[in-house]
């Protein structure tokens, strides 16, 4: 289904100053030939014609680009910070008409350390214009991928799940979505099966051999176990909930003596970058998003 109704896009009441510093950062990547792609509110627009305010500009890059990026921004005037070395920095232009300085989200990860930009991200990238800028705009697949670990008290992207297997279910490659879960399908089909829900008569959206895929592979679990899928947990059980919520479970790891899923091995973050994620919390600081 892609019939979406047009609709404003998510600059439309963005100040001239703040569209000019996001072309700015755009053209100053697209000059130093420098692989990137638009993601957020932008291409989640581009894709399902959905739009809503944003505070910034989300671009993806892979984290060994990083201080090349950093560089040419710089020689452009434009101050970038690494904010949260395991997913996230931010390109400032330095002054702003309204008293707050605008900035742009350079990410390489996702704040669960789960949907780490690589190669496959620009091999499926696909090409549109954002901000009269040619650009290449993150993958269906990854978008999926990363927002569908997005399950706060304050944030749930869901919905925006949904809408791109509404919109957009004829271009997702759904083997490789599969894929990227991984061995965390079961967030897959906790979505795949909300979607069913949500648009009852769109549930041919999602292939049948997807369904039978991860329901198989529950009832499998089921049959092994002898129970509603139960995993045999070492001494030390694993909370995999942080991967959903930095805070919803902290008191799982810190107060009942769960391992966090997040950290290595399990995860790919450090105990470092973890506190530093969970300080984060208490002012609200950098985005909410995972």
């Amino acid at each position: 289904m892609n019939d979406a109704p047009s609709q404003p896009t998510p600059s439309d009441d963005i100040p001239p100053a703040t569209l000019d510093f996001y072309r700015r950062v755009l053209q100053t990547l697209n000059n130093a030939q420098l692989p990137f792609l638009v993601g957020g509110a932008y291409a989640f627009n581009c894709y399902t014609a959905i739009s809503r305010r944003t505070k910034d500009l989300d671009i993806f890059i892979q984290r060994s680009d990083f201080e090349l990026a950093s560089a040419r921004l710089g020689d452009c005037g434009i101050r970038t910070d690494m904010v949260y070395p395991h997913w996230l920095a931010k390109a400032y232009c330095g002054n702003s008409a309204n008293g707050e300085e605008d900035f742009v989200d350079i990410i390489f990860s996702s704040g669960n350390g789960i949907a780490t930009v690589d190669k496959l991200w620009f091999e499926f990238a696909s090409e549109d214009v954002v901000l009269d800028v040619t650009c290449k705009l993150c993958p269906i697949e990854e978008m999926m991928w990363s927002k569908a670990f997005v399950m706060e008290r304050e944030r749930f992207d869901g919905a925006d799940i949904a809408h791109l297997i509404l919109t957009c279910a004829d271009r997702i490659d759904w083997e490789r979505l599969l894929f990227r879960f991984g061995d965390h399908w079961r967030v897959l089909l906790s979505h795949v099966v909300l979607f069913g829900f949500a648009y009852p008569g769109h549930r041919d959206c999602v292939p049948a051999w997807l369904m039978l895929e991860l329901l198989g592979r529950l009832r499998d679990e089921v049959d092994i176990t002898g129970s509603a899928g139960v995993t045999p947990q070492p001494d030390t059980p694993l909370c995999a909930g942080t991967l959903l919520s930095r805070e919803q479970y902290l008191m799982d790891i810190e107060q009942w003596g769960y391992r966090d899923a997040r950290v290595a091995p399990a995860g790919n973050m450090s105990h470092e970058d973890t506190a530093r994620w969970t300080d984060a919390i208490k002012s609200r600081s950098g985005p909410q998003a995972h």
